[in-house]
């Protein structure tokens, strides 16, 4: 029992990468602030939101989204705050527009491409024409007689 409350307790680690010291008094203030830990990503991980990280700079990230909260700015600037220093990599989901739209379109236009030289595979080998044994001329059967003859 007592391993697996130790291995249960491992596992939920990362809900518990916002320290007890990290945390605003205002409730309202840290609920805005939460939400932005999981909209934010880790530079350092580069897989997980800073919500979830127990790096360095994911620390130091969520106190900045408190900070700024505290000094009064939305979530958008808080936002904009850091995708001007890291680029819009720091974002979990990037804007779909700019550069970033062909990115977000790239998958299901490779698919549709896909899907369409599949159909068009298909289509061509079913208008295809089998090919018909090759008549022989008179001379070719008389050739090929003497061959077998011999």
């Amino acid at each position: 029992m007592k391993h697996l409350l130790i291995i249960l307790l491992f596992l939920a680690s990362p809900v518990w990468a916002v320290e007890p010291d990290e945390m605003l008094a205002d409730p309202v203030l840290e609920a805005r602030a939460q939400v932005l830990d999981h909209e934010l990503r880790c530079v350092q991980c580069r897989s997980e939101a800073i919500a979830s990280s127990n790096a360095a700079w994911a620390s130091d990230a969520r106190k900045m989204v408190r900070e700024l909260l505290s000094e009064g700015k939305s979530n958008d600037e808080v936002k904009a705050f850091f995708v001007e220093r890291y680029g819009e990599v720091v974002l979990m989901q990037p804007n779909a527009r700019g550069g970033n739209a062909l990115l977000w379109a790239a998958g299901p236009l490779m698919l549709l491409l896909a899907a369409l030289m599949g159909w068009l595979y298909v289509r061509g080998r079913s208008r295809a024409t089998v090919a018909q044994d090759p008549v022989l001329s008179d001379e070719e059967q008389e050739r090929l007689r003497q061959i077998m003859d011999e």
